[in-house]
């Protein structure tokens, strides 16, 4: 097994938490997306002291790299890398979607409803206005859309729909209440966990898939634009 140190903080739900390979023995959650930065420090410290685990006794970090809010993403990022520095250890790095992505999974397989393999997977992310960042996963979670910013209309992804039954999720998905009306599709009321992250990042570690710290940038998918402040003329 490995003790693996997770954060993330890509979407409005920021988490931590530490697993002995895909068990997680302890996890802090915070539901306010401005709290991230504050949020993140503390809260190790938190279930580090729970569970008498010391930092320098994990075998890796793993952060979820996007896409999500720019701001999570580099806090979560810079906290992982740091760690990483400090510690000595590898970095894992999972996208947000497929981490969504497994959680809509494993809740349709702990359900009663039936699920075949013609079913798909769509989670999405809000990106402002009618945009989202999605991606398509079959139940395998095997990537067949990668991930991606849309514009949502009543015709997304329409030539999936043709043969197949899509479950979206995700807060972006809440945009397709009143617009896409069809028997095979489903929206899903579900928030990811740490519990996903960490199953997907015990694979990669296994599989000894490591980032590099020192070149790894969040995955925004879209550039990040700011604006400058101009300064006041007397």
């Amino acid at each position: 097994m490995a003790i693996i140190l997770h954060i993330d903080t890509a979407t409005e739900h920021g988490a931590v938490g530490l697993s002995d390979g895909e068990k997680i023995l302890s996890s802090r959650v915070t539901a306010s997306q401005r709290e991230h930065a504050s949020f993140l420090q503390p809260a190790i410290a938190d279930i580090c002291k729970e569970t008498g685990v010391l930092l320098k006794n994990i075998d890796a970090v793993s952060v979820s790299i996007g896409p999500g809010s720019y701001t999570g993403l580099r806090v979560g990022l810079a906290s992982a890398k740091g760690l990483c520095y400090a510690l000595n250890k590898p970095l894992i790095t999972i996208g947000t979607l497929e981490v969504m992505a497994r959680a809509a999974i494993k809740s349709e397989a702990m359900s009663n409803i039936p699920v075949y393999e013609d079913t798909l997977y769509c989670p999405m992310i809000d990106a402002r206005r009618m945009e989202v960042f999605t991606a398509i996963y079959n139940h395998e979670l095997k990537q067949l859309e990668p991930p991606q910013a849309l514009i949502i209309d009543e015709n997304i992804f329409k030539s999936y729909l043709i043969t197949n039954t899509i479950i979206f999720s995700g807060n972006g998905a809440l945009k397709l209440i009143d617009m896409v009306e069809k028997s095979n599709v489903r929206i899903l009321h579900i928030e990811h966990s740490i519990a996903d992250l960490a199953a997907l990042a015990y694979k990669q570690f296994e599989n000894q898939v490591f980032a590099d710290a020192a070149y790894c940038e969040p995955f925004y998918l879209k550039p990040f634009y700011t604006t400058s402040i101009q300064k006041k003329k007397y």
